[in-house]
């Protein structure tokens, strides 16, 4: 079902639950894996996919079609996540540990990886990216998103957004390229 239909429908009275159910099935896995690019982890995927559902629930009403559905789904998740990848980090210093390295040791423990070595070094080397590049190099490598599209997701200009995905990629292919051309 098209977003404008499940929009439509949703606004029609006693159908909302049905409309916002199709959204869930539309979008909980894609918003899930998206989620769990940036955390490396599925029960933080998990919970931070239903923060992300119950505050497009509670804002939806509010929806105003002047960003497509699934931008302004992303732009909560990815809002929500960066929000809780702060929070980590934050407590990561109290805690004298190094949240990087927590991540690249749940990317590597995680049963759901079945990568070579290559793609294992490719996917540590995004996580030593600044959460918000990491974002956007992930939704414009592995979501494949045009960059109007990430720029109304990370609300940031076409331009901008083209600079920090130029530099993320930069510094994913020189860390590769020290790992594998030495």
């Amino acid at each position: 079902m098209e977003d404008k239909e499940i929009l439509e429908l949703y606004r029609t009275e006693g159908k909302q639950e049905f409309a916002f159910n199709l959204l869930v099935q539309k979008y909980q896995e894609r918003i899930y894996w998206h989620i769990r690019k940036l955390t490396c982890s599925h029960e933080d995927s998990n919970d931070l996919l239903q923060s992300t559902l119950v505050k497009i629930w509670e804002n939806l009403p509010s929806f105003r079609e002047e960003a497509k559905l699934y931008t302004w789904v992303y732009r909560i998740a990815t809002n929500e996540t960066l929000t809780f990848l702060k929070k980590k980090r934050i407590g990561a210093m109290f805690s004298l540990s190094n949240y990087d390295t927590t991540l690249a040791n749940k990317l590597q423990s995680d049963p759901s990886f079945n990568g070579d070595k290559l793609q294992m070094a490719l996917h540590k080397a995004i996580l030593h990216l600044p959460d918000k590049q990491r974002a956007v190099f992930n939704l414009r490598y592995f979501q494949e998103l045009k960059y109007e599209e990430i720029a109304e997701i990370m609300g940031t200009s076409v331009g901008s957004l083209k600079a920090s995905y130029h530099h993320a990629y930069k510094k994913v292919k020189e860390e590769l390229q020290e790992k594998f051309c030495d």
